[in-house]
């Protein structure tokens, strides 16, 4: 699997990062915690590790010594995760890392025998079934807890209302699914395909809601997000885009000034080994 990524997606993470921190389960990291709770030192590997805002955030929450394998088919990206990666978690147990290229959805459960834990933040929407299965079946068959953050579900709410605003998020979440270079990408379809994955392969899956609240203090990412939301809208269907000048000015204006409230829906998945 290799992703086009536009030239400022890295500015894009660091502009996402406080809002996926503030919505990430901690009840979830709670249950996790009880689950690695041992001398250690634990392997973790993160998939799909961006510039290292899920390590940055679960690293500290862990307890004991940690390894963490950071991959991400952007080398630049890697290399901004491994320099922004904490030293140490809470109690001061050192935390060490390593960065790898490669195919996420060619891993085997043999490249994760030394898993304490698998951990992704915002992948799974970008994979098919098929990927999202054997996935699934690797970290089965590798035996430890899998925690996959912040996957969209297609739930968007705005305020205020407008009549556009369902019209624009069923255009985007088709685009969610539309199909790249023969690969029909789950959306938000993904947190439901997961658990129902780790089910066929005995695996029991707690979901948690991850939900964006966006509102005058993260104005910024508000715009941003809009403005992409929008963008992918009108990709899928060309005929909203003139439909929607008078709609996206309007919005941005409130985005910008802070009057525009944003919802965007998430789950959290934990999948426990029996």
């Amino acid at each position: 699997m290799s992703i086009d990524l536009p030239p400022d997606f890295a500015q894009w993470l660091a502009l996402r990062e406080p809002a996926d921190v503030a919505a990430r389960s901690t009840e979830l990291v709670g249950t996790l915690r009880a689950a690695l709770a041992g001398d250690g030192p634990f392997v973790v590997h993160d998939l799909g590790a961006g510039t290292g805002s899920l390590g940055r955030w679960l690293a500290p929450l862990l307890p004991g010594p940690q390894h963490w394998i950071l991959y991400d088919q952007d080398p630049d990206l890697l290399s901004r995760a491994r320099a922004g990666m904490p030293a140490t978690a809470a109690d001061g147990a050192p935390v060490t890392v390593e960065t790898r290229r490669g195919d996420l959805t060619r891993l085997t459960a043999a490249e994760l025998a030394d898993a304490a834990l698998v951990t992704a933040s915002a992948l799974l929407d970008m994979l098919t079934a098929e990927e999202v299965d054997q996935l699934a079946a690797a970290c089965a068959k590798a035996g430890c807890p899998t925690l996959f953050l912040i996957s969209v579900t297609g739930t968007v709410r705005l305020t205020p209302a407008d009549p556009l605003d369902d019209e624009v998020a069923a255009a985007f979440n088709a685009h969610q699914r539309r199909t790249v270079n023969g690969r029909r990408l789950l959306g938000p379809d993904a947190a439901d395909a997961c658990a129902a994955a780790f089910a066929r392969h005995g695996v029991d899956v707690e979901a948690r809601p991850s939900p964006w609240r966006l509102g005058p203090q993260q104005a910024a990412l508000a715009a941003e997000w809009f403005t992409g939301w929008l963008d992918a809208a009108r990709e899928q269907r060309p005929e909203l885009t003139a439909r929607t000048g008078e709609y996206a000015r309007r919005r941005l204006t409130e985005a910008e000034t802070g009057r525009l409230g944003v919802l965007v829906d998430h789950a959290d998945l934990l999948a426990m080994p029996r």
